[in-house]
């Protein structure tokens, strides 16, 4: 099979590539194309990618790595391609940073998937995907596309448009919070039934199901068990137990905002001024000529050790929590998901998987083509959602008020009407006036030439 990777230069990109290593099945991808807009990069991933190769083989001789080529050609890299992995970045770090910085100034979050840098960076992104999703359909029409790009949820949601069920979109977060409730309840996480159910970043782990008996009741009546792992010390054994579930991490910037907000603005640098820092370094060492092999790599895993490592440190500085611990510094394993539904599609391997698909008639609140995040049984036809139980009310609320959130980004991003997009800012539960929307959209029109397009 073939594999082609938009944003190719991309830092994670060595984790899809290191799971593609250790897969050996019949049919499994035997050619990835990188394609990237920046050279420079590209040529930094293929050197990383090159020393993974290299290591796989040389701990076991029989790894057949998959043929890696690079290419600036939209059309060369998908033509042919069997999956399509979106991994862009429009306005790169970059435009992260500043997203963060505007918001901050006005008081709220700049977060770049939550709040008013999820909605920026939304319309950013969504004429770009929309884009590219035609281009797919037109040139690699038979591909199943697998979306990463953030705002995930929007983003598979505005690719639909064109590519229907064939984009699918998928997060780590919804794993990784699983694992770690299915290890501390004593389970394997691969024989656990997961029930969660929300949007990308704005879900609930509402049961955990074991050999047919929900364990979750357990754990949530079990304090020191509960403050063990990074949710039970982000939100507290107390209002977990007011929950009777276990958010998502992301739903921190919600019920904990204001503690949020200021941890945000006494920071030294923001996350991705941070970030931007940090890749600047990680490219400029791994891109370097005449290196020694296996030095790409290694900047590589030292880069990615201290990304994990300083993950949401501000929420953990507003909640008093201690730094991250071994076990919460695992991947979430978004690569393994990935291989694990490009399996399922190909081979007809069926799997359960938590993914971001079309809802059909999944949530009464909302209409069938509203994308959400919902454990998915996939198989050759691609992925279809599993009937859940209804949300309760205060999860109704956030829930469909940031969906409608995301229509008016699609709406906007679609009309290039500025009134689509300050009601867009406005309607977000963390944007707390309409002159502050206003002002958000001004400060960002004016710093970000991919939003020229609003009028």
């Amino acid at each position: 099979m073939r594999l082609t990777i938009l944003g190719g230069g991309g830092f994670r990109v060595p984790l899809v590539y290191g799971a593609l290593l250790g897969d050996r099945a019949e049919g499994r991808v035997s050619q990835v194309t990188l394609y990237d807009e920046d050279p420079a990069r590209l040529t930094a991933m293929a050197r990383v990618l090159r020393d993974q190769a290299s290591a796989a083989s040389a701990a076991d001789p029989v790894v057949d790595a998959p043929a890696v080529t690079v290419t600036g050609d939209l059309d060369e890299a998908l033509r042919g391609a069997d999956f399509v992995f979106s991994a862009i970045r429009v306005g790169g770090l970059e435009g992260r940073a500043t997203d963060e910085r505007i918001a901050l100034a006005e008081g709220v979050l700049g977060q770049e998937t939550v709040g008013a840098g999820g909605i920026a960076y939304g319309l950013r992104t969504v004429p770009v995907a929309r884009a590219l999703a035609r281009r797919i359909a037109r040139t690699a029409p038979g591909a199943w596309v697998i979306n990463f790009t953030n705002p995930a949820g929007l983003v598979t949601e505005a690719m639909a448009e064109e590519l229907g069920e064939r984009v699918i979109g998928i997060c780590d977060s919804p794993v990784g919070l699983g694992r770690r409730i299915a290890r501390l309840l004593g389970a394997r996480p691969q024989e656990a039934w997961i029930d969660y159910v929300g949007l990308n970043h704005l879900g609930w782990v509402r049961g955990l199901h074991i050999g047919g008996r929900d364990e979750l009741p357990r754990l949530l009546a079990d304090t020191e068990a509960l403050e063990s792992f990074e949710e039970g010390r982000l939100f507290g054994a107390e209002w977990l137990r007011s929950l009777g579930a276990i958010p998502n991490e992301y739903l921190h910037y919600y019920y904990f905002n204001r503690d949020t907000v200021w941890a945000y603005q006494e920071a030294e640098q923001t996350r991705g001024a941070f970030l931007l820092d940090q890749q600047r370094g990680f490219y400029a060492e791994a891109g370097r000529a005449g290196a020694p092999a296996g030095a790409a790599l290694a900047a590589w895993d030292r880069t990615r050790a201290e990304r994990e490592a300083t993950y949401m440190a501000e929420n953990r500085e507003a909640a008093g929590a201690p730094e991250r611990e071994e076990s919460d510094l695992e991947s979430g394993g978004y690569e393994k998901v990935a291989l694990a539904l490009m399996r399922a599609i190909a081979r007809d391997e069926r799997a359960t998987l938590i993914l971001n698909v079309r809802n059909r008639s999944t949530l009464s609140v909302l209409d069938a083509e509203a994308v959400i995040e919902v454990p998915c049984l996939v198989d050759a036809n691609g992925a279809h959602p599993v009937g859940v139980a209804q949300l309760p009310l205060h999860a109704v609320g956030l829930v469909t008020a940031v969906k409608a959130v995301e229509r008016e980004v699609l709406a906007a991003a679609a009309s290039g009407a500025r009134a689509d997009a300050v009601k867009a800012f406005a309607l977000h539960p963390l944007v707390d006036s309409v002159g502050v929307a206003r002002r958000l959209l001004d400060g960002y029109a004016a710093e970000h030439p991919g939003l020229a397009y609003l009028r």
